[in-house]
């Protein structure tokens, strides 16, 4: 019985050593084949300066995330126009989960905008998932003679060339917000863009521009301190967080309507697996009730989905705002 016993022993022993080496390495558990993502920081390359809405979401979404994972989540700032040059940092490093972008209504809005893009957002970025949605702000000088937005359009209207209306870097959504704002309005209005969110928010205070169009966070502080004053807000509805400041269209500019969103996109060919983690993490860290009261303090509504619903958004946003751009007569650049 021993001698039958050792004889299937020496069989099998045989019979594993003839096995392909591939084949044994199948059989090794899956946490010596492959290291767990992430083993290492992550990078997420935001296309904005810092004080904005997006790096403030994004740091706060990394700070939550960096804790989950226990690996540090970077935020690195890269403005451009567009946000090309933030896509390609992304687009350009390998696809192994270790460098994403923020995706955002810019993304839509790049697409419709110029001519001739270095890149496709629809077939090269691989969505992960939406973190928020939120308004902007139509916002004056405490001491402004403009009460309302519509007291606004009508000085241009009297005074044609003489206004100026302060926005971030061409080709962001508060910019092309301004554009649309002023294309439906039918006023010929000065729109100066600046680098960084607090430039925008100097130029104000020194009616160096007479209105601003701008994100809550930007300018939180100065309402607060009542240096400036909110007429109007960009979104189809009112905002909670300010129910009683009417929204453009109500403000007399019917049908204008701007939410902007943001999201996180990795390149084309990283791993499913990646793109699930990450997604899932992201799902636990935005129902944070800490988190949630963050965003929602600076006017943004948590919101994660799945990488379809994440690219159904993009690819609406980018059909809306080229039929946007021909009704208006805005010219490509």
């Amino acid at each position: 019985m021993a001698h039958g016993f050792f004889a299937v022993a020496r069989t099998a022993r045989r019979g594993l050593l003839a096995l392909p080496a591939a084949l044994l390495l199948g059989l090794a558990p899956t946490g010596q084949a492959q290291a767990k993502w992430p083993d290492k920081p992550v990078k997420i390359v935001v296309p904005f300066g810092a004080g904005g809405v997006a790096d403030f979401i994004s740091r706060t979404l990394a700070d939550k995330l960096s804790s989950k994972f226990g690996q540090r989540v970077l935020v690195i700032n890269k403005p451009g126009p567009g946000g090309i040059d933030a896509a390609l940092t992304v687009l350009n490093a390998p696809a192994d989960g270790y460098t994403m972008g923020l995706a955002a209504i810019i993304t839509a809005i790049s697409v419709a905008t110029f001519q001739k893009l270095p890149y496709d957002p629809v077939t090269q970025f691989e969505m992960v998932s939406t973190i928020g949605l939120f308004d902007m702000d139509f916002a004056v000088k405490a001491d402004s003679p403009y009460q309302t937005l519509g007291d606004f359009i009508n000085a241009a209207k009297v005074q044609p060339g003489k206004l100026n209306i302060g926005t971030i870097a061409t080709g962001s959504s508060q910019n092309f917000g301004t554009e649309l704002f002023k294309s439906m309005a039918k006023i010929d209005v000065v729109i100066v863009p600046f680098q960084r969110s607090p430039d925008v928010v100097v130029a104000l205070l020194r009616n160096d521009v007479q209105m601003l169009v701008e994100f809550p966070p930007a300018i939180q502080g100065q309402i607060a301190s009542k240096e400036l004053r909110v007429l109007a807000t960009s979104g189809a509805q009112r905002s909670a967080l300010a129910p009683n400041v009417p929204t453009v269209a109500e403000a007399g500019l019917s049908g204008y309507a701007v939410t902007s969103w943001d999201g996180v996109f990795a390149p084309k060919g990283t791993p499913k697996e990646i793109i699930d983690t990450m997604n899932e993490a992201m799902h636990e860290v935005l129902a944070m009730p800490d988190l949630r009261a963050q965003f929602e303090n600076v006017g943004v509504e948590p919101h994660a989905g799945t990488p379809g619903e994440l690219m159904d958004l993009l690819k609406s946003d980018i059909k809306k705002w080229e039929g946007v751009m021909i009704e208006a007569g805005i010219p490509k650049k």
